[in-house]
């Protein structure tokens, strides 16, 4: 028996086109619309909103109709902070169903994939238009006139040729030197800017004995290896006047144990120090997942929430001040800051340093690193967002890694699974529906990062595979985080091999994948509804997934396939689909009642055509 379309069925996400404000006051009165198809046979929907811990009914109507569909408006009331919402339908197949963030269920659900709008002040205007690019400062660039090998390197370094390979043995973790710096990333804005990304994003430039600096020894300095503070003034300055904005990396979570904090502190039981850090009952400090060179920070003292938080020259606010300031931060290992054992303050970390983050820098965005379920972590009252590892990165991968390369996934005992289209979707539906959409608007989708197998490694042999991941980053909801290299092809097995530096001769690039990653970001800054559309999936097989991106301005089509596949759309289900225009692929095949999709091999296409709606 054939399932029904997709398109059949009822719709709602948090985007304009079905909700009247992203941003509501406390008390204000949201109108939200459902989308119905006619195929539907809806007669009655009424939204169920939870209100101080209980649900309450109010009723929908029609406002607009017609031979396709019906769209059903009402009020949601945002009396506390976080308002969780899902509609109940009188009609369809069973005569009854529940419509919430996974989709529309014939039977009752738990409360957990409820749509949801926050009172919290939103994330800044400019983060929705962003595509972002991670640069990871020792790999990325030297600058002009420095030596081949460092001969000033730090006594923990193990200078090496920028052609050298990466050693992967894990004596060596973290003291191969390859020797860029900051002025060697100034030097290659040119690249960023013709790649068509809108925003660097600079791991540690903090003074560490290690060439990722997640061991910082201080936060008020920027490592001199790297060039100094002047370097990072002068990368900003250079990278703001070419209109690209410029985030940094924080451990909040702990430091390293040559940080002047730690070394206080064991010099001196009674240093104010001290009690900046966390100890277990033996009385030795506690230090991340074990690793005795990252104590772990102790964030229910008052005197490093002032010296990392609330002094004028604090590690988060001296940055984010003055001419030449960051445009925000990313916070490393963000799930794990403030917990340890009973001890969990991570939400007032995260609210406090948000708080912080915007009194000193009102536009600054804040992103904190998450790889597992995030549904406590994320409502919007702390970190604008999180890097979205469970709900886009992990998905994509078990779609598109290679047949014979399963990568073990950011701690994982077993390998990435290799499952088809539905499975995608249905899990990115699943993590979508867990916090607001906000939330997930505003989270940093990626398919790999330093910390991660390279895409093109987990692909295989074909760089198209590498194309489809570049087209789900740059076309889906969240902001596309592009790691350096990706774009021309690096590879590396897993992080330490995928740290290598960046080859700057183009002969050494997939030169097409480059054309490719070009394209996709100019098709994102380009159109506004795979900035700030919503999400609804048209199709998905084991080889294909074909998605809407919609605002009430603007219709995207994509379709992202990883096989030979032919999909036949419904063209009356598609009202407008006769206007479009191919950004990127092939034109789309009209016959009849059916416009047909035919990729014989691994594709992205996009279509787009504008659209005259109003907003609820």
């Amino acid at each position: 028996m054939n399932r029904p379309h997709l398109l059949d069925r009822p719709h709602h996400d948090g985007s304009a086109l079905y909700v009247s404000t992203s941003a509501p006051e406390p008390g204000e009165r949201v109108r939200v619309r459902v989308r119905v198809p006619r195929a539907y046979d809806t007669q009655e929907v009424h939204v169920r909103q939870v209100t101080d811990g209980e649900p309450e009914f109010r009723s929908l109507r029609v406002v607009v109709q017609d031979d396709v569909e019906s769209w059903w408006e009402g009020e949601v009331v945002c009396h506390n902070p976080v308002t969780s919402y899902r509609f109940i339908l009188k009609g369809g197949p069973g005569g009854y169903a529940w419509l919430n963030g996974t989709g529309v269920h014939d039977r009752d659900v738990p409360d957990a994939a409820d749509f949801r709008l926050t009172t919290y002040a939103p994330p800044p205007e400019w983060a929705l238009d962003s595509v972002v690019y991670q640069v990871f400062p020792d790999r990325f660039a030297r600058s002009s006139g420095r030596p081949p090998v460092a001969d000033d390197a730090p006594d923990w370094a193990i200078p090496a040729p920028w052609d050298e390979p990466v050693l992967t043995d894990r004596e060596y973790d973290g003291h191969q030197l390859y020797g860029g710096d900051l002025d060697g990333v100034r030097e290659h804005l040119d690249h960023l800017e013709r790649l068509g990304v809108t925003t660097l994003y600079l791991t540690p430039f903090f003074p560490g004995r290690s060439n990722h600096r997640y061991d910082a020894e201080s936060f008020e300095r920027v490592d001199p290896v790297l060039g100094g503070d002047e370097a990072l003034r002068l990368l900003v300055r250079e990278a703001h006047a070419r209109g690209l904005r410029v985030m940094g990396d924080l451990t909040t979570n702990h430091t390293g144990v040559t940080h002047e904090w730690f070394v206080a502190a064991q010099a001196d039981p009674e240093a104010p120090e001290r009690d900046f850090y966390l100890y277990d009952e033996s009385g030795d400090y506690v230090s991340w997942l074990g690793v005795k060179s990252l104590p772990k920070l102790n964030h229910q003292s008052g005197g490093l929430r002032e010296r990392l938080f609330d002094a004028d020259d604090s590690g988060v606010r001296r940055w984010l001040q003055g001419d030449d300031a960051l445009d925000g931060w990313r916070v490393d290992v963000a799930n794990m800051t403030g917990r340890w054992g009973a001890q969990d303050v991570n939400h007032q970390v995260a609210r406090h340093m948000r708080k912080v983050v915007v009194d000193t820098r009102p536009d600054a965005l804040l992103v904190g690193e998450h790889c597992h379920d995030h549904s406590q972590d994320a409502m919007g009252d702390g970190w604008h967002g999180v890097m979205n590892y469970s709900g886009f990165t992990r998905p994509v991968w078990t779609w598109l890694r290679d047949n014979d390369f399963a990568p073990k996934f950011l701690g994982s005992p077993l390998m990435v699974p290799r499952l088809g289209g539905d499975a995608v979707a249905a899990t990115m539906d699943e993590f979508g529906a867990i916090v607001p959409w906000r939330s997930r608007a505003h989270s940093f989708t990626l398919v790999g990062s330093h910390d991660t197998t390279r895409v093109r490694t987990l692909v295989g042999e074909d760089p198209s595979y590498v194309v489809v991941a570049a087209g789900l980053l740059l076309t889906m909801p969240g902001i596309p985080m592009i790691t350096y290299g990706d774009e021309i092809g690096m590879e590396g097995a897993f992080g330490e091999d995928g740290r290598r530096p960046m080859p700057w001769d183009e002969s050494d690039w997939e030169t097409d994948l480059f054309d490719a990653y070009r394209q996709l970001v100019a098709a994102r800054r380009e159109l506004v509804a795979l900035r700030r559309g919503g999400l609804r999936w048209v199709h998905t097989d084991e080889d294909a997934l074909v998605f809407l991106r919609e605002t009430p301005e603007q219709t995207v089509l994509v379709l992202c396939a990883r096989g030979p596949v032919r999909v036949g759309l419904p063209v009356d289900r598609l009202p407008g689909i006769e206007r479009s225009r191919t950004v990127v692929g092939k034109p789309l095949q009209r016959n009849g009642a059916e416009a047909t999709i035919d990729a014989p091999g691994p594709q992205v296409s996009v279509w787009a055509w504008d659209e005259q709606r109003g907003t609820p």
